[in-house]
């Protein structure tokens, strides 16, 4: 993951992270303790040379215990609430962008905003390849984050 981040940094390429974070809403664990893990990941990223641009995550889900979090919204992946906050804040064109994930989700996000979705068969992506989504299609399945980012930088 480092090498491939680094590449990707190394390359001018904003690297950012989009996620749903539904165990907020569920109780399962607090805000706080997704951002202490992005700082963490920060820190040993940036002990490899790498780094990651920007985090946005998704705190909701409509069954939720907790009131403020029990909802709808339009940043729960595979809605583009959150790259269009991306997009946004960092000068970012979604259609020139990649988006890299290991469910079907992440790929419908990319088709929501006109971006190119990579699929990776590491986490659960290789039992997501297994069972496609009607209307949801990878521009490219790949083994790992290391191919991925080496698509990538072939296609910019």
């Amino acid at each position: 993951t480092i090498d491939a981040l680094r590449a990707l940094n190394r390359a001018g390429l904003p690297v950012v992270v989009v996620t749903n974070q539904s165990g907020i809403a569920r109780k399962y664990f607090s805000e706080a303790f997704v951002q202490e893990t992005h700082r963490a990941l920060d820190a040993r990223l940036a002990r490899g040379g790498a780094r990651v641009d920007a985090y946005y995550y998704c705190p909701h889900h409509p069954d939720g215990k907790l009131p403020d979090y029990a909802r709808e919204c339009d940043c729960r992946k595979p809605r583009p609430g959150l790259i269009d906050r991306a997009a946004r804040d960092l000068n970012l064109d979604p259609a020139r962008s990649f988006v890299v994930g290991d469910k079907w989700g992440d790929i419908g996000l990319a088709q929501a905003v006109g971006a190119r979705g990579v699929l990776v068969r590491t986490g659960t992506g290789a039992i997501a390849e297994r069972q496609p989504r009607p209307g949801v299609t990878a521009d490219v399945v790949v083994d790992n984050l290391a191919a991925a980012a080496s698509w990538i930088l072939m296609r910019c």
